[in-house]
Order: C-alpha cells, then sequence, then structure tokens
C-alpha cells in the first residue's frame, strides 16, 4: 500500500506540483521566496519553542522564543530573519521528535496521501504543525489557505534542483525516501547522536542500495541556505502538505 500511496503523490508531484513550482520560481525574485520561507518558519520557530520545553530544554526553547520576538518586530512580522545573525539559531522541533525523545517507538512506516512519508509517531504531531502557523493570527478561511497554497509552491520551488537529481541517484527512489526520511528523523531525536542499533524496517521491504558518495544529491541544509528556504521536510519534497488546505 505505501508503494501505490508513494507512486500517486510523485503522479501529484510530476503533473501539477513541480510545474507550477518551476514557473513560480521563474518569475519570483529570489528575495520574495526568501520572505515568504521567512514567514512560515516564524510560526514553526514557536512551535520549535513549545516542543523543546516539553522535551527538557528550557534553555533552546527561551532561544527559540527569543527568535520569534526578534523577527516578529524587527522582522516586519517575520518577513526577515533578523534573529540568525543575532545568533539566535532555528531549531526545528515537532511533537513527533518529543514523543521520540519520550521513548516512543516510531512505530509503522506510513505514506500518506499528499504528506509523503511519516510514522505512526510522526502522525500524532500533524495537529500541532497545523494549528502552530499563520492560522493563529489568520482568521479568514479563504485569506489562510491562499497563504498555505503560496507556502507550499514556494516551499517546493526551494528544492527543484534536489528533487531534480532523485531518480538519478536512487534505483528505487521509494527505498531511498523511506530509508532518508527515517534516518533523519533519528538524528534529530538524537541531536546528531543516534545510539548505535541495529535499524529496524518498518514496512518490511529490504533496505535501499548504498549510493556512492560523489552522486549524492546536495543536502536538504545546503538547498534550503541557497534557495532562502527554512528547514524543509521529506514529506515537503515528495509532495503537498495538505494539513495546511483544511481547517
Amino acid at each position: 500500500m505505501n508503494r501505490k500511496v508513494f507512486s500517486f503523490n510523485q503522479t501529484v508531484d510530476d503533473n501539477l506540483l513541480k510545474p507550477v513550482a518551476t514557473g513560480y520560481k521563474a518569475i519570483t525574485p529570489q528575495p520574495v521566496r526568501t520572505a515568504i520561507s521567512n514567514f512560515g518558519g516564524n510560526f514553526k520557530d514557536l512551535w520549535s519553542a513549545v516542543n523543546l520545553f516539553l522535551q527538557g530544554q528550557p534553555g533552546q526553547g527561551a532561544t527559540q522564543i527569543m527568535r520569534v520576538s526578534v523577527n516578529s518586530t524587527l522582522g516586519l512580522a517575520g518577513l526577515i530573519d533578523i534573529a540568525t545573525p543575532m545568533q539566535l539559531e532555528r531549531r526545528n522541533e515537532d511533537f513527533g521528535q518529543t514523543l521520540g525523545v519520550w521513548g516512543v517507538k516510531p512505530g509503522a512506516y506510513l505514506v500518506l496521501p499528499l504528506l509523503g512519508p511519516s510514522t505512526l509517531r510522526d502522525v500524532a504531531g500533524l495537529p500541532g504543525d497545523f494549528y502552530f502557523s499563520h492560522r493563529l493570527v489568520i482568521d479568514d478561511w479563504g485569506v489562510a489557505n491562499a497563504i498555505s497554497v503560496l507556502q507550499v509552491v514556494n516551499a517546493r520551488a526551494g528544492v527543484l534542483d534536489v528533487t531534480n537529481l532523485l531518480g538519478d541517484v536512487a534505483l528505487d527512489p521509494y527505498s531511498f525516501v523511506r530509508d532518508a526520511y527515517l534516518q533523519r528523523r533519528q538524528n534529530q531525536i538524537y541531536n546528531g547522536e543516534p545510539p548505535e542499533e541495529a535499524e529496524e524496517n518498518y514496512d518490511n521491504e529490504p533496505p535501499a542500495a548504498p549510493v556512492a558518495e560523489s552522486a549524492a544529491p546536495q543536502s536538504k541544509a545546503d538547498a534550503a541556505e541557497e534557495n532562502g528556504s527554512p528547514d524543509i521536510t521529506l514529506a515537503e519534497l515528495q509532495g503537498l502538505r495538505a494539513t495546511e488546505f483544511v481547517r
């Protein structure tokens, strides 16, 4: 079932989101795309602060609160990232990571329609991801959804070069995305220092074949920095963020 949903998501991306994002990138100046990314990232910083407090990291949580305060005021409602040059670094945290810190196992690997790769544990964090967004301050349903569409297209435009390489470096794109997603989530939960333990296979399929380092795609972080985008999840690389379109 996961492979069928993955194929559906790829079809939607190839025939709808990617062409729209390509045209959008061609006509939208880089500073505008960066401002749109910063605006959405400002709300994500608030959600990160909540999760850092829940994870028992009050110092890091306070830093994220300071980021939001600085960018919301001096940064013109978050359109300009003033906080990063002030050494108030962004920490991308969500409730799925918090559950992992609390010891909750990831459970089955899932590919959600339009949302992309996830696990049972990460699904629990989706309501928080939805709530801590521009919808906190924008009550008009139509305006909020229009902003959501713009943010999804903007995020997709920021990683066009990365996803264009996926088919070139992976014999099996499904396994490649699955393994990359699970490894990244493990690294996020343990802040880059995951324990050495046998990898669990949550969908009973073999791991992806190793990819030569020289053929590996540009990292997500590097791509985000070049394109002026905040942290882009692999779910966003694969397709739409459907939870942002409904209320």
